[in-house]
């Protein structure tokens, strides 16, 4: 297997943002803009109050303004309200570029991100994907990666521009009056301790809530996908109460994060108040004392107010940040994950497979410690039909996943053709081998797009003909719609024997050099069985097959039986030749 970055989280998220290297310039050069806006807002009411209204001189530093104020009061009043105005006029356009793009970054992050995510996923080890609850899995790939846009919008919106707001206004705050900065300066610890404060307890309890979500998502997954066999034994109630029962937890955590954000945010508020009053009662015994104008004061309460802003936006976006940290650590977890071994650079892509196959010293065990193989050896010859036979559980369709390679063995090897398995690109050797699941898997699409799973580029006529010698031709044509009948989630719009039939046709569409079967027969009535038997054993008269099932009541048609007992493959009998492929319909 190949070691993932050390980091695919931040790759992925740095590779995004290089991608959206234009937008950011953009949304940097915005933000810088909106900044300028709001720190010389406060400008103008200082100018009208000072020098137009209380008719103040003019410092040596504002001698420009004795053009504009030469016109008289009435004008100097319209042009400065028209500043005003027109920096807001400014302002919001900057920001409306920096939302938009900012935005569309934060959208290009997902779509990367779980683009991914679903690609990572589809490389991961089956043993992996069966010890994972397809429910949190859903819940990574859906909810975690659209709090992060959501946040990561934020974040540049929110916290870089409100960061910058409150350094701007800090220096502007310092030149205007360093005395009266002081006041605001002795608060600042304080809201610091109380966002630290927050940030410490949300962390735990938001990470508490995402995982009780995902057991909440898992729960509701299993139950609905499990929804028959609630209902035939009359399990509704109990599953309400077990789904409740989630939903409470997930309440309590959920109540208690409020419970903190509100808590703080109310001692944030008090600190604001208490820290604006005092500089407004220093500030104004300045001006009193003749230290200050009252336009400075009143530039300097809009600063200060300007920089709590930032401080309580901050504290209610650190909760936010607290569920992205948490959702951010959630999809690095996946990624971390040790995918499937890559193909080789020099990997062969057959086209056709004389179907010889060896299994030499092979061991598997399960991750749970249950042993399927042990140091076993099989050959099949090409076009030989083997049928593997032994009670559930034993590992007989592990060792189809073997051949597919879904599976990689702890030890000894797996040829087919004299190559190993290694040797081949994994969707050039699947591509030769037609294989029919113990689970009937249908899409909730067409039948024919369905059909047509096994070879994309497949004509009508392929279509069909693969449905014919499935025996499946007849009942599609007695849909509503044939073969552009859209099935219900999992084909569940249909009876057991029509879905096997239906993923028969699906395997026998590619033509494939080998067939596995699993259980092909287990959902159809013996009558639709025999007739399949003698399509597939007319289909594979010349290529290798290997059919699994717990039992054959008649060893017919098999050119050996083979049985899995301690770790091995032990042969029940010798050759026998017959006409039917899958002798057990027939009993």
């Amino acid at each position: 297997m190949t070691q993932p970055p050390s980091h695919p989280f931040r790759q992925t998220v740095l590779a995004s943002l290089r991608e959206s290297r234009a937008a950011l310039i953009i949304s940097a050069l915005a933000l810088a803009g909106v900044i300028a806006t709001e720190l010389a807002a406060p400008w103008p009411l200082k100018l009208i109050f000072d020098y137009v209204l209380l008719g103040q001189p003019l410092p040596a530093s504002m001698a420009w303004l004795d053009t504009l104020l030469a016109h008289g009061a009435s004008v100097s009043l319209l042009v400065l309200a028209g500043s005003i105005g027109l920096l807001a006029l400014v302002g919001g356009a900057l920001t409306y570029l920096q939302i938009f793009h900012t935005s569309r970054m934060g959208h290009r992050l997902v779509f990367r991100l779980r683009q991914t995510l679903f690609t990572h996923l589809q490389q991961l080890s089956l043993s992996y994907h069966s010890r994972s609850r397809s429910g949190e899995l859903l819940t990574k790939v859906a909810n975690d990666t659209a709090v992060l846009r959501e946040v990561f919008a934020e974040w540049m919106l929110v916290f870089g521009a409100q960061t910058l707001m409150l350094i701007g206004s800090l220096v502007i705050m310092v030149w205007l009056n360093w005395r009266l900065s002081l006041v605001v300066f002795a608060t600042l610890p304080v809201l610091v301790g109380v966002l630290w404060m927050l940030n410490r307890k949300l962390r735990n309890t938001v990470r508490d809530q995402r995982r009780h979500e995902s057991h909440m998502a898992s729960r509701l997954n299993e139950v609905l996908a499990s929804m028959p066999l609630v209902q035939a034994f009359g399990r509704e109630d109990y599953e309400s109460r077990r789904f409740q029962a989630e939903s409470e937890r997930n309440l309590e955590v959920g109540v208690q994060s409020a419970r903190v954000i509100a808590t703080v945010t109310r001692a944030i508020s008090l600190v604001v108040a208490l820290g604006t009053s005092a500089t407004v009662l220093f500030g104004a015994w300045q001006v009193l004392d003749g230290a200050m104008t009252p336009g400075d004061l009143l530039v300097f309460v809009a600063y200060v107010r300007g920089l709590y802003k930032p401080i309580r936006d901050l504290g209610k976006l650190s909760a936010k940040i607290s569920r992205a940290l948490v959702s951010a650590r959630r999809i690095d977890e996946i990624l971390r994950v040790q995918p499937c071994s890559p193909d080789a650079p020099d990997a062969l892509t057959p086209r056709f497979f004389r179907g010889d196959i060896r299994f030499n010293g092979v061991t598997f065990a399960h991750p749970d410690g249950s042993t399927v193989l042990r140091t076993a050896d099989l050959h099949i010859r090409p076009g030989e039909h083997v049928a593997l036979i032994g009670p559930s559980g034993t590992g007989k369709s592990t060792v189809l996943s073997l051949v597919l390679r879904l599976l990689e063995p702890d030890a000894g090897s797996i040829r087919i053709d004299g190559e190993p398995l290694a040797r081949y690109a994994r969707e050039a050797l699947r591509r030769e081998i037609g294989v029919v699941l113990q689970d009937t898997v249908l899409f909730g699409v067409s039948v024919r797009e369905n059909i047509a799973y096994g070879k994309l580029d497949a004509t009508q006529a392929e279509v069909e003909e693969a449905a014919r010698l499935a025996h499946a031709h007849e009942f599609i044509q007695s849909l509503p719609e044939g073969y552009d009948t859209i099935l219900s989630e999992r084909g569940g719009s249909l009876s057991g024997g029509q879905r096997q039939r239906i993923c028969l046709a699906r395997a026998l569409i590619k033509q494939p050099s080998i067939l596995l079967l699993d259980e092909p027969t287990s959902a159809i009535d013996p009558e639709s069985a025999a007739l399949i038997d003698d399509s597939i054993a007319q289909f594979m008269r010349d290529k290798t097959t290997i059919v699994v099932a717990h039992h054959f009541s008649n060893p017919r048609g098999f050119d050996r039986v083979l049985t899995l007992r301690d770790g091995n493959f032990r042969s029940e009998g010798e050759r026998v030749v017959a006409t039917t492929l899958l002798p057990e319909a027939r009993a």
